[in-house]
């Protein structure tokens, strides 16, 4: 059986859903998802069962009220200390006026414990979706003025397993996607402090980061990226990738990261893509790229 397959999630396996969760009520949700891997035959490239994968599942169908998922075995952490996340006290004097003044920003990879910390910490405070998880391969970045003023942060992640409009632009079938899928990267939290107010900083940002993304990704793993991807939710405008000259290719269909999804279950999120290189096509169409 291949380890890539991902179920799609028709009526009928929602029902299968209901009925383990109505006949086991002591089982927990991690039981639940091995269970449904198990059955589904959903795993990863290393043959392990993506559970994780399938709990993000569980609670998207929860919130779309198409499942009651079991209480949490576990009792939740306060907020501030979500998932082991300790909110710091950061310097929010405000930052306003002109770009120029900042320049040249410094662009830093977040590699030390400390920063590590400091950047989960400002991703979980200030951005809308908080910090969740590190996803596959990945790349944090603070980016701060000349003067060491924090400004902004980035995070970069595995791309979405599979996305109808993206795939039609790139123009990949099934096999050259499952080969050639980490050539990609999304961008998965972006971060401009609310403190901060400066005009065009949020596009030159975004220049600078994919200038040199690509050579930092093959320092960092062995294999270069030739595009990245990123998703914005409809109520907001995209104005700064629209700046950084990100192409718009579509939308979602609201079945999550992972795609296999028969209904959709989150909210329909414009389609940002940009290239890193010229050929992206023929790099991301072509043969299994090996990794060294």
């Amino acid at each position: 059986m291949s380890t890539f397959n991902r179920p799609e999630i028709t009526e009928e396996k929602i029902e299968l859903i209901r009925r383990l969760i109505a006949e086991n009520p002591d089982m927990g949700r991690t039981r639940l998802s091995v269970m449904l891997c198990e059955i589904w035959g959903w795993r990863g490239s290393n043959g392990r069962t993506k559970d994780m994968s399938c709990r993000d599942l569980l609670r998207a169908l929860d919130k779309a009220g198409k499942i009651v998922l079991p209480k949490l075995k576990t009792t939740p952490r306060r907020a501030g200390d979500r998932k082991g996340i300790k909110h710091l006290a950061h310097d929010e004097t405000p930052i306003v006026g002109n770009l120029k003044d900042l320049q040249p920003l410094r662009v830093e990879i977040v590699s030390s414990k400390d920063d590590i910390a400091q950047f989960k910490s400002y991703i979980d405070q200030y951005h809308y979706l908080g910090f969740d998880r590190y996803v596959g391969e990945n790349m944090s970045y603070m980016v701060k003025s000349r003067d060491g003023k924090a400004l902004s942060c980035l995070l970069f992640g595995s791309a979405a397993w599979s996305c109808r409009d993206r795939d039609k632009f790139i123009g990949w079938g099934k096999e050259q996607r499952r080969h050639n899928l980490n050539m990609m990267t999304n961008n998965v939290r972006y971060l401009i402090y609310p403190w901060v107010r400066v005009p065009h900083l949020a596009s030159h940002i975004l220049s600078l980061i994919t200038k040199r993304i690509s050579i930092d990704w093959e320092e960092k793993y062995g294999h270069p990226v030739y595009l990245i991807e990123t998703f914005v939710e409809r109520r907001f405008r995209g104005t700064c990738y629209k700046a950084a000259n990100w192409i718009k290719v579509g939308s979602t269909t609201g079945r999550g990261r992972d795609g296999g999804h028969h209904n959709a279950i989150l909210p329909i999120k414009d389609i940002y893509l940009y290239p890193l290189v010229e050929n992206y096509r023929s790099m991301l169409c072509g043969d299994a790229v090996e990794v060294r």
